[in-house]
């Protein structure tokens, strides 16, 4: 099992910035990728950014060049930085990792949420 722990939502206006963190423990594969999704109220669950174990990152489109996400292999931590927030980024934020082997995924965990809103 994969425990995820997440930290650093909060109240913003728009424009500003925050920074939430996602410290992993349990049993992590070697390899993994680790990544942030979001729910919106009456919307389904999409990916925001995710960030393999070698660094290669994927982010939605309406994210990029705004948010970015990085991770400390040997903290097991994923860390997604939010700047120049808009109203629709207001969400439950979600710490995802999925685990690997060379057959394939493994296993899916997913944090408790924490909640991000941007006042307009």
């Amino acid at each position: 099992q994969v425990q995820l722990v997440e930290s650093g939502g909060g109240l913003v206006q728009a424009g500003g910035s925050l920074r939430l963190s996602c410290a992993a423990s349990g049993s992590i594969a070697s390899i993994n990728v680790m990544g942030w999704y979001r729910q919106a109220p009456g919307k389904q669950r999409e990916l925001v950014a995710d960030i393999a174990i070698v660094g290669s990152t994927n982010y939605a489109d309406s994210v990029k060049g705004r948010f970015t996400v990085s991770r400390d292999n040997a903290k097991n931590t994923v860390y997604l930085q939010m700047n120049s927030l808009k109203a629709e980024d207001t969400a439950v934020y979600y710490c995802n990792l999925n685990n690997y082997n060379y057959r394939g995924r493994t296993g899916v965990y997913w944090g408790q949420g924490t909640q991000v809103t941007v006042s307009s």
